[in-house]
């Protein structure tokens, strides 16, 4: 739906909404989404922990870089593709728009085109730093190089999305990943378990179903795209690329991004302290670790919606309501995301049981998500408030808090390793550490000085 608002006499109407029922609105096409994305998560991780111990230790190995390509793809550069089109739009320029069609489609090729070319070449020498080794090594290669190199289906359906959600259409893009992932489940437990005499793919059944069913949404939004879905007719031919609007993404996108570099170095160079201790602890982690990228989804979606609302709270100078809009949803956010973790922590052994049945691996599960997920609610209120200050335009304490998460955890977990000669309870503490900081470092400043109107700036 597009609309012109008179900016003399009428206000935006997120300006004058109810906060908690605009928020939903805007987040449940993405928030269903990505709770589809976290069901698929769960059986995928199911499947595999059927293949064995080494499978689940393989499978663990390569998520980090997998989430790395899925946060940067769909909040990194994807969130820059949406605020440049979402300008564009919003300042009658028709004409960029149709350009940035382009411009974002060929970066997203280009960051494919990266993780596929990493994959064949270092990921192999990353997952042996990161502990994998024998059959678990050989595992996590065998995934890893089918997933990433149909990167490029991954990048064109999250760069699409962005395109339709930058111009105000949550439910197109909704409508067909949500499909595309209730398709995933079933296909990728056949691809890697079989059926009847057929074996499967075993590795490369998930990632063989991921490709499938991302290429499948990318062509259904692309053909929506094309077909004037955004009020104008994109073109591939006659545009010039231009400097200035590939920089219109990216000084977004890539400053989005760093948060999802720091969250996944931390996941990798923990990941590589834990697989000292070997294969079973390595796999009884990655059970743990899923749990906590599992509640992203959340996170993300109503952070999504927490960038436009703040985002036009601040534009029109009315940063009481931005800050208001920012609490509200990290507070909702955060309390969602607390009570699951809390469940799990009251039932750990259940929840790694669904996944394994090695009692070592079960136990390494349960010490990670007995220390780790009563903490979840600072994890969730921490994302949130991220994306509002993308909206915000306040992007110091999400750098910031990202940073300090990623050396508490690692230099937290390396010194009780290996100077203090602890195990694999003090690497968890030290993850516990990091997620306190992250959260706090980003709640307190918002807390203690709330934003405001910089100075030398007029509110509107």
């Amino acid at each position: 739906m597009h609309a012109n608002w008179g900016t003399d006499t009428v206000a935006h109407p997120l300006l004058t909404a109810s906060i908690g029922p605009a928020l939903l609105r805007l987040a449940g096409p993405t928030t269903a989404v990505m709770v589809a994305q976290t069901l698929v998560s769960i059986a995928e991780t199911y499947f595999v922990g059927r293949l064995g111990t080494e499978a689940l230790a393989g499978f663990a190995l390569v998520f980090p870089l997998m989430m790395l390509m899925t946060m940067m793809s769909a909040g990194g550069i994807g969130g820059g593709i949406a605020a440049a089109m979402a300008r564009a739009m919003g300042g009658g320029r028709t004409d960029d728009a149709r350009a940035l069609v382009l411009h974002a489609l060929v970066l997203a090729a280009g960051f494919a085109l990266a993780f596929t070319v990493f994959a064949w070449t270092l990921a192999p020498s990353l997952y042996r730093l990161l502990g994998g080794s024998g059959g678990a090594l050989a595992k996590a290669q065998i995934y890893s190089q089918v997933l990433f190199s149909g990167a490029a289906a991954g990048w064109a359906m999250f760069t699409v999305s962005a395109v339709l959600r930058g111009c105000g259409d949550a439910a197109t893009p909704g409508r067909f990943m949500l499909l595309a992932s209730l398709l995933q489940i079933p296909l990728s437990g056949l691809l890697t378990l079989g059926v009847g005499d057929w074996p499967g793919l075993a590795m490369a059944g998930p990632a063989v179903s991921w490709i499938a069913t991302a290429s499948l949404s990318s062509l259904l939004m692309t053909r929506a795209l094309w077909r004037g879905q955004l009020g104008f007719q994109p073109a591939l031919l006659g545009i010039k690329l231009e400097r200035r609007l590939f920089w219109e993404i990216l000084r977004v996108g890539l400053v989005s991004s760093f948060s999802a570099v720091t969250s996944n170095v931390t996941a990798m160079l923990v990941t590589g302290l834990v697989g000292r201790f070997g294969i079973a602890a390595l796999a009884g982690y990655g059970i743990g670790v899923r749990l906590e990228f599992m509640l992203v989804p959340l996170a993300f979606g109503v952070g999504a919606a927490l960038t436009t609302m703040v985002g036009i709270a601040a534009g029109a100078g009315d940063w009481r309501r931005a800050v208001r809009v920012a609490w509200t949803g990290a507070l909702f956010a955060g309390a969602a995301i607390g009570v699951i973790g809390w469940v799990v922590a009251f039932f750990p052994a259940q929840w790694a049981g669904v996944f394994s049945n090695d009692p070592d691996v079960i136990a390494a599960t349960v010490s990670y998500i007995t220390r780790v997920a009563p903490f979840f609610f600072l994890f969730g209120i921490g994302m949130t408030l991220s994306f509002a200050s993308q909206g915000a335009g306040r992007m110091w304490p999400p750098f910031n808090a990202g940073v300090a998460r990623m050396i508490v955890a690692t230099t937290g977990g390396y010194t009780a390793v290996e100077v203090l000669g602890g195990g694999l309870a003090e690497i968890f503490v030290a993850i516990a550490g990091g997620m306190i900081t992250f959260g706090g470092l980003i709640a307190a400043p918002l807390a203690i000085r709330p934003w405001r109107a910089r100075r030398g700036t007029v509110a509107a």
